[in-house]
């Protein structure tokens, strides 16, 4: 594993671990600020209706000035960011900086996709592809500990300061990172230089329209199944803040097995036959995932829907980049992915106000098992039905060389 992949590993990594540190303390902030769950809830939504903003604000510096430097101001944005949260002195400054927060996370999964990616052999992007889209159920994984550890000590305002911890990465990234030889390459002839803009994927508009719809259903499956389950396990099944943690820590265990495994698998059978498999074995882990009646139970169900939830997501880095025009590979796949992040982005606030008016307890009370399974179960088939839809229009290319020439 080279030192470019760690450094864009890590990158990927303590970014979610800044993003998930929120979905802890959901309920704690609401209290805080005087607020409802829902209210707060929004300030996820605001941070994802965000991230494609940076996704083209960093992807168009990427493919014009290189992969590395905008990579290393994008981690001071989002650290520095990350610490000003701590310090909001009420709810309107705290959903600002949440939404500044987006715009600087949006920037890292395309720089940091692009750049892994083109150092690597073709033959090893499956399961690579796994390991690095991985390091976002890994971040969770930290800010999961980071809670159980922490929270009970410095509270939510603390909690947003050790989020400034990323920065040091920047450091790493100054010392042992090159900049992408593709793109180097890229630059150095006429033909890409002129495909290296926004206006460059505008020429393959068809194939930016379909994954752009693919990541919307991609992060309602992921954000769907992730961001709320903490306020779920708390509140309506009452666990306490250790159990909470460790269920946490549990389902992002599997996570990382499942993008993994999937990853490996795709170079074998296929990228979206892989995909496919993982998101109709996901639907068959919804009843056990909200419904177990008991906590073990109920951690198993995590881990495994977690498996196929992520193992469906350990693919897309490697599939979005062999998709991508060589050109604009900065931009295309984080933008794409960003704007279906913008189009999921109210999946938290959604099934926090649907727990509460459509899927109420007879004592009145939200169900957020009822509204978290019932969407589970819409966005694992919308994945299915787009994946398939992916075969009519644009072959796989997971044996070719990303090299600059290649699209």
């Amino acid at each position: 594993m080279n030192k470019t992949f760690i450094a864009c590993f890590l990158g990927w990594t303590l970014d979610a671990f800044d993003f998930f540190l929120i979905t802890f303390v959901v309920a704690r902030i609401a209290g805080d600020f005087h607020r409802s769950i829902p209210e707060v809830a929004f300030a996820i939504t605001l941070t994802l209706m965000c991230r494609p903003l940076g996704a083209l604000i960093f992807g168009w510096l990427g493919d014009r000035f290189g992969r590395r430097m905008p990579l290393m101001i994008d981690v001071a944005c989002y650290s520095a960011l990350e610490l000003a949260t701590a310090l909001s002195p009420n709810f309107t400054v705290f959903l600002v900086l949440r939404a500044l927060y987006g715009v600087a996370m949006g920037g890292e999964w395309g720089l940091g996709a692009a750049l892994a990616m083109e150092a690597l052999p073709p033959a090893k992007r499956g399961l690579f592809s796994g390991l690095l889209q991985e390091g976002y159920a890994v971040g969770y994984l930290v800010a999961a500990v980071v809670f159980g550890l922490f929270f009970n000590v410095v509270g939510w305002r603390g909690m947003f300061v050790i989020g400034v911890l990323p920065a040091l990465l920047i450091l790493y990234i100054r010392r042992h990172v090159p900049e992408s030889q593709t793109w180097l390459a890229a630059r150095a002839t006429a033909a890409p230089r002129a495909k290296t803009s926004v206006a460059g994927i505008l020429r393959y508009a068809p194939l930016f329209v379909y994954s752009v719809l693919l990541m919307a259903a991609f992060n309602f499956m992921s954000h769907g199944t992730q961001d709320l389950y903490p306020t779920f396990l708390e509140v309506q099944r009452h666990l306490a803040v250790g159990t909470v943690s460790s269920i946490a820590i549990i389902y992002n265990v599997g996570a990382v097995v499942g993008g993994i495994a999937f990853g490996a698998l795709s170079q074998r059978i296929g990228r979206r036959s892989a995909i496919l498999v993982a998101a109709v074995l996901g639907i068959a882990m919804i009843p056990l995932w909200v419904h177990a009646p008991t906590t073990a139970l109920l951690a198993l169900g995590a881990f495994l829907l977690q498996f196929m939830v992520q193992g469906a997501w350990g693919i897309i880095p490697a599939h979005l980049n062999e998709l991508s025009p060589s050109g604009a590979r900065g931009t295309f796949p984080g933008f794409t992915y960003q704007l279906g992040n913008l189009i999921s982005a109210g999946a938290a606030q959604l099934e926090a106000t649907v727990a509460k008016t459509r899927f109420a307890l007879p004592n009145g009370a939200a169900d957020y098992g009822g509204a978290l399974a019932a969407i589970a179960l819409i966005v694992l088939i919308a994945v299915i039905l787009f994946t398939a839809l992916g075969y009519f229009v644009a072959p796989e290319r997971r044996d070719e060389d990303l090299s600059p020439l290649s699209s």
